[in-house]
């Protein structure tokens, strides 16, 4: 029996073991006692990641037809098994608060929306490896004064120690995508600043919203007081800015006297 590769799902299954053996590997399994794994298809990183010491694997798999397969295939799995999407999960209540490791071959379709819902968690979430569009893992670790430099960069970067590990080819998978992939670790920092997580999220996307203008003509929704406006950092381009410095922006703009946010 094998499982029907989906393209509405975004499915490539992975065939290359050697590569999935270095996915499962890219975990330095620290901090953590449960692995969760995101769509695992026909169990190719499954199978390694259920040689972890010491550690207890999930699985959550969206397709049905997915689910049988790996039921089948690793009854060692049991009720570890959950079929739901990772987009609708309520991670805190699953796994009752406990910090989780998070790896994957991720559908493209949906990478970005993974990453984002790694960040609303990511207290939950001390490493979060995986296999994206090799354009997606570039954005993600770029650094700053970079053009893939953008919000997914900043906003990972605030948060994890990002590091690129490998290029994967199209060949590897079934069927093959038509662009590389590439292999990610992020790791949480321990030393994360102090700010309101969705204010600051709102901030960097304003900026980059418009980023070929000053952050002076980009951040205008706020209403900056003419002082707040006279600031070096308001001359540069967002792209310009390291994560540091956006902190530093968003904590200038939520202390401005006049910065109240309007939508336009």
């Amino acid at each position: 029996m094998k499982v029907k590769p989906k393209k509405h799902l975004g499915q490539h299954f992975l065939t290359d073991k050697n590569i999935a053996r270095k996915i499962a590997l890219s975990l330095q399994n620290n901090n953590y006692d449960t692995i969760v794994e995101i769509g695992p298809g026909m169990g190719i990183l499954t199978r390694f990641l259920l040689n972890e010491q010491n550690k207890t694997l999930f699985v959550i798999e969206i397709d049905a037809e997915a689910v049988e397969y790996l039921k089948k295939k690793f009854p060692q799995l049991k009720n570890r098994i959950i079929k739901d999407d990772f987009l609708k999960i309520d991670l805190k209540k699953t796994f009752q608060n406990k910090p989780v490791g998070i790896t994957g071959n991720f559908p493209y379709n949906i990478s970005t929306q993974i990453v984002f819902k790694v960040l609303d968690n990511k207290e939950l979430v001390p490493e979060f490896t995986g296999m994206f569009q090799k354009e997606v893992s570039e954005r993600i670790t770029a650094s700053y004064g970079n053009k893939t430099y953008g919000i997914l960069s900043v906003l990972v970067q605030t948060y994890y120690d990002t590091q690129y590990l490998f290029t994967v080819p199209e060949q590897v998978f079934s069927p093959p995508p038509k662009v590389k992939s590439g292999v990610i670790r992020l790791v949480r920092k321990q030393n994360t600043p102090d700010i309101d997580y969705d204010f600051f999220k709102k901030v960097v996307k304003t900026a980059f919203n418009q980023r070929r203008k000053t952050l002076r003509n980009s951040l205008k929704s706020y209403n900056l007081s003419e002082d707040l406006k006279l600031a070096r950092i308001f001359a540069k381009r967002p792209e310009q800015l390291s994560p540091k410095e956006f902190v530093e922006l968003a904590q200038m703009i939520k202390n401005d006297a006049t910065g109240t946010y309007t939508s336009h």
